[in-house]
């Protein structure tokens, strides 16, 4: 992800490197803000704030960890607090749909909207079952790096995943059966 040199020089002090070290990791941080709170202003706030503490602890970072995970569980806790701060409320997310030449319409409007009850699922879950679904299957994060991420036992991790996805599985029982949003 970040080569090892630049967050040393960002560690040593650098200014310069420290600066384009945020710069080549603010996508990733916002990407992992914005799928577990899955608003574009409650994930550019998260990032943000990450982006923020990042800057003033990169001095503690210790290379035991590989550095997204660190990363990671920094964004990931930002989150976390955010959302036990925030009172559960209706994401009115308008996407527009652009539909390409020779590309079956329906199929388009199909995949959209099974994207959009993907995403609603996920949102379902408690907040700790959806940290490891994103970091697992959105960041494609291994099993040891959600461990280390989330500092949870890496048991806890595959009981979480398997929930998860027992859980999903029952939220998106029409799709399993070839049925359609209604």
């Amino acid at each position: 992800m970040v080569e090892p040199g630049l967050i040393r020089a960002a560690q040593s002090g650098d200014r310069d490197a420290l600066i384009t070290l945020l710069r080549e990791i603010e996508t990733h941080v916002y990407r992992t803000a914005y799928y577990i709170l899955n608003n574009e202003q409650d994930a550019m706030d998260a990032a943000q704030e990450a982006l923020i503490r990042i800057y003033t602890k990169i001095g503690s970072y210790e290379e035991k960890a590989q550095f997204k995970t660190w990363i990671q569980r920094i964004v990931t806790n930002i989150c976390i607090d955010k959302f036990r701060r925030s009172k559960p409320t209706v994401s009115i997310d308008e996407h527009e749909m652009v539909f390409r030449e020779k590309q079956n319409v329906e199929d388009e409007v199909m995949s959209a909207y099974a994207v959009q009850d993907i995403r609603k699922a996920i949102d379902k879950l408690p907040e700790h079952h959806r940290a490891v679904v994103v970091l697992r299957y959105l960041q494609d994060f291994s099993y040891n790096e959600i461990a280390d991420s989330l500092d949870l036992p890496l048991n806890t991790v595959k009981s979480y995943l398997f929930r998860a996805r027992q859980q999903l599985q029952t939220l998106l029982h029409d799709y399993q059966k070839g049925g359609v949003r209604g």
